[in-house]
């Protein structure tokens, strides 16, 4: 079984905030793959599926984003996952709108949900989905940035890289990210 958590804010005026964009890719998966319902479980809200021949749990933590971590735990010592079964969708400053990496183990580069994440469950070395987001241009503007809504024009970009990112969710389920990076260059036509 593998583990995805997309990380966000639970409550629902922030559901469009660009810092939620780790519950979007979560939910586009489960629609995309005809995951079950949502319920509640380990401080969060899960939903179960398969993607390609891979069982999925996806998880959104309920426990706002700086405790993302102890949701995340929860769910991965009840199933006894090691870290490299788990997998963290997260909005990431440092890449352009619409840019995608995936990477295993690094630093949490000031980002709260990771940090958690680090900290719950003793180590750096699960994967991570970074969805870009863009940085705002000054230090002083990036909380307004993170927690304000994407806008009308950002879903020319926004809703085509849920889509693909979707679509191509195997390919992360099978273990090749460097594929899965690939096709979303190319969707985003780099």
């Amino acid at each position: 079984m593998l583990l995805w958590t997309g990380l966000g804010n639970p409550e629902t005026g922030m559901s469009r905030n660009r810092h939620n964009v780790g519950f979007m890719a979560v939910d586009r998966i489960a629609q995309r793959h005809g995951f079950g319902p949502w319920r509640k479980r380990f401080r969060g809200e899960i939903a179960e599926g398969m993607v390609g021949q891979h069982k999925v749990l996806l998880l959104k933590p309920m426990t706002y984003m700086n405790l993302s971590g102890e949701s995340v735990q929860q769910a991965a010592a009840f199933y006894k996952l090691p870290p490299e079964a788990i997998t963290a969708f997260h909005d990431e400053l440092d890449l352009e709108p619409g840019r995608i990496r995936v990477k295993r183990g690094g630093g949490a580069a000031g980002h709260n949900g990771l940090r958690s994440m680090d900290r719950m469950l003793g180590t750096k070395e699960y994967w991570r989905v970074r969805l870009g987001i863009g940085h705002p241009g000054s230090r002083e503007r990036v909380t307004g940035h993170v927690l304000g809504d994407f806008s009308r024009t950002d879903r020319e970009w926004l809703d085509p890289m849920l889509d693909t990112l979707a679509d191509e969710a195997t390919l992360l389920a099978d273990g090749r990210p460097e594929l899965f990076m690939t096709r979303m260059a190319a969707q985003a036509g780099e």
